[in-house]
């Protein structure tokens, strides 16, 4: 594994320490691929996924924007995934990532779908 990876699993396991998701207020986790971003609601006390949504989803898929605006729409569409499973408040996990640019625009697109964190 290269730096940049050890540095980010690192910083995952000192925040998977201290936050996990339960069934009323799920935590919401990021992947962020070079190409794709994946937001999933984990409920940490049985082990399931919830909800889950992806850049890779065919109405996401069809516009043609940038990577930014496109992880805006995965939270967007996560929200809205939540609301309709009746879950409001959700605890965001940034998987390590840095909060800026396409891990920023999930959690504003989720915040603007109506999820509180």
């Amino acid at each position: 594994m290269n730096t940049k990876a050890i540095r980010r699993q690192k910083i995952k396991f000192r925040v998977r320490s201290k936050i996990s998701g339960t069934t009323q207020k799920p935590r919401l986790s990021v992947f962020r691929s070079n190409s794709e971003i994946y937001a999933q609601l984990i409920d940490d006390e049985t082990g399931n996924t919830l909800a889950a949504a992806s850049s890779k989803e065919k109405d996401i898929v069809a516009q043609k924007v940038t990577k930014v605006e496109k992880s805006k729409l995965v939270g967007a569409a996560i929200a809205r995934k939540a609301t309709d499973l009746g879950l409001l408040d959700v605890t965001f996990d940034r998987s390590g990532y840095l909060y800026h640019g396409r891990v920023k625009a999930v959690a504003e697109g989720a915040r603007e779908g109506g999820l509180k964190f």
